[in-house]
């Protein structure tokens, strides 16, 4: 079978436990083995770094990992025009985006006399992991960057692997010019966020790490959360198709192989309430591989994580879908906007027959720096407050603190906490 099957009305609690059982974090060797290489660069730095270079791969010598703004010039200028405009048009429309998520301050008067001012700040210094090596996604740096750059964070290092023969994606260069990106290092795997979290002679410290990565990466950013901030640890690529009898199977299909073509561990699932539409998608999916670059990779992913759910009850579908949390949703329905209200739970959705998952990977200015693994319960795509950080100011006046002293005396007591009490009351003593 081209993907597993399950009819959820059959299907015991535990199966259904075992379909949703997934996550980002890797397993427990290679944690231990990622937070030994971020160790590493902490304690060595650059001696670190260009040894994991060396043994890992995806590093320049540590005389050449910084890429200079000339050289991402260089690569700019060679770009076909029609490329150039696709990278431009997402850049813009990213930008246009992300513009409308600023954070706003508020100030809340609760009391008379009291006032609680919640305030954002940008990060001084972010560093954006872009994935690389076998192949170049500059749609992850801009994705990472443009937000950054909203935000007004006064610096910004990129790090992305080099491919094979130490090279660099050309495209991926440019990109970086037309971002007008500074700082870049060749250096990538769990080495590059040692350097980010830690720093080395030739890597500052950054103050927060974003941007997704292979296992490694997940694992190396996990080990130095505490001592430098991350987004969030992403797994592999999720895609769910919620379809009924109007969707297209032929592009429900696309979809799915859209996602699958990222690497062998990539999730496609299809639910549905109609077997007949699931059948025609599992053909057309058969014929599309036929056309298809990566079609080894995608069926790799559709024989280790590809499922068919099929459901009694569009209700039973959704929750399903919820319990699920994947990270791209398509609903593909006769009424998809009331169904897209009953789930909350995804990282990005993707509305009608006319809404594939590519539109939002590179095009329409929405993120696709999201949650997967399930992380969609806790978590959202990437976004301009993730670069930066809240801070409460709260100013009171006499008679507001008079107002809530004996509620603060009350609660303090309770918890055997006098000397909180203490600290309101003794502002009023020989006070008029």
């Amino acid at each position: 079978m081209l993907m597993r099957r399950i009819e959820l009305v059959d299907a015991s609690p535990a199966e259904v436990a075992a379909v949703l059982e997934r996550s980002p974090v890797p397993d427990r060797a290679v944690r231990a083995q990622a937070a030994a290489i971020v160790d590493e660069i902490r304690r060595d730095g650059d001696k670190a770094l260009h040894a994991a270079n060396v043994r890992y791969g995806g590093g320049l010598p540590i005389e050449q990992i910084k890429i200079s703004p000339a050289r991402m010039a260089v690569a700019y200028e060679g770009l076909s025009p029609d490329l150039r405009d696709a990278l431009e048009d997402a850049a813009g429309n990213i930008r246009a985006v992300h513009r409308e998520q600023h954070p706003v301050d508020h100030l809340v008067e609760p009391v008379l006399g009291i006032h609680v001012e919640r305030t954002w700040s940008p990060l001084r210094r972010v560093g954006v992991y872009v994935p690389g090596g076998l192949a170049a996604y500059p749609s992850s740096l801009l994705m990472g960057v443009i937000p950054a750059q909203v935000a007004v964070v006064a610096e910004i290092a990129v790090v992305t692997p080099a491919g094979p023969n130490e090279e660099l994606d050309r495209t991926l260069l440019a990109t970086a010019a037309l971002l007008g990106i500074r700082e870049m290092y060749a250096v990538g795997g769990a080495q590059a966020i040692g350097a980010l979290a830690y720093g080395t002679e030739t890597i500052r410290r950054v103050d927060k790490i974003v941007g997704p990565g292979n296992a490694w990466v997940t694992a190396a950013k996990l080990a130095v959360f505490g001592d430098c901030g991350i987004d969030l640890p992403a797994g592999p690529s999720e895609a769910l198709e919620l379809v009924d009898h109007t969707a297209d199977p032929k592009a429900v299909a696309a979809d799915l192989i859209s996602q699958a073509e990222h690497g062998p561990d990539s999730v496609a699932a299809l639910v549905t309430t109609d077997s007949a539409i699931a059948d025609a998608v599992v053909d057309a999916v058969a014929e599309l591989l036929d056309v298809v670059e990566r079609a080894d990779t995608i069926r790799q992913a559709l024989a280790a994580n590809g499922l068919i759910v099929i459901a009694d009850s569009m209700a039973s579908a959704i929750a399903f879908v919820n319990s699920f949390a994947p990270e791209h949703l398509s609903i593909q329905t006769a009424d998809p906007e009331t169904i897209a209200a009953a789930i909350p739970e995804a990282g990005s959705v993707f509305l009608g027959h006319w809404s594939p998952h590519s539109a939002g990977d590179y095009a329409t200015g929405a993120n696709h720096v999201l949650p997967t693994g399930g992380l969609a319960r806790a978590y959202g795509p990437l976004s301009v407050e993730d670069f930066g950080s809240w801070r409460q100011v709260q100013t009171l006046t006499k008679a507001g603190l008079a107002a809530i002293r004996a509620t603060i005396g009350s609660i303090a007591s309770a918890e055997s906490l006098t000397a909180h009490r203490l600290s309101v009351d003794i502002r009023f003593e020989d006070s008029p």
